[in-house]
């Protein structure tokens, strides 16, 4: 790159896209397009909202976990982490740390749990059955 191409705060020129860039992010989109169409039509006949969410009961734990851990971080958290860290410089830190013990639990106490119980969602908890079998799994 030369470096006009780049962006500069003392001459405020930006830096855009070129052809190249335009015909990956395109055909990113495109194949991100595909697959959902290819889902679509493939599982068009499951109309059950427990069979769409928890794929037929017949995933393993870890893909289950793994996708509600990465639906658990939020785009906005991803956008505003830098500026945060660039505002608030280390003591962001203390936050990402938290962050990552809270998805630890999640991942290893009520991911499991959820997932025994068949649950989409933690509001169709039974209490007295969780209760149950958080006294048979942990003591």
């Amino acid at each position: 790159m030369t470096a006009e191409r780049n962006y500069s705060f003392l001459t405020g020129q930006k830096n855009t896209f070129s052809i190249a860039d335009y015909v990956i992010f395109g055909c990113m989109l495109a194949v991100s397009t595909f697959i959902g169409f290819f889902y679509a039509i493939k599982d068009r006949r499951i109309s059950d909202t427990k069979l769409f969410l928890l794929a037929g009961g017949k995933m393993n734990c870890v893909p289950v976990s793994m996708s509600l851990l990465a639906s658990f971080m939020s785009a906005i958290t991803l956008l505003g982490t830098p500026a945060e860290m660039y505002n608030y410089g280390t003591m962001y830190w203390w936050i990402g740390l938290s962050y990552a013990g809270a998805v630890g639990l999640s991942a290893h106490v009520y991911t499991p749990i959820f997932y025994r119980l068949r649950l989409t969602s933690c509001y169709e908890v039974n209490r007295n059955l969780l209760m149950d079998i958080v006294k048979r799994e942990f003591f």
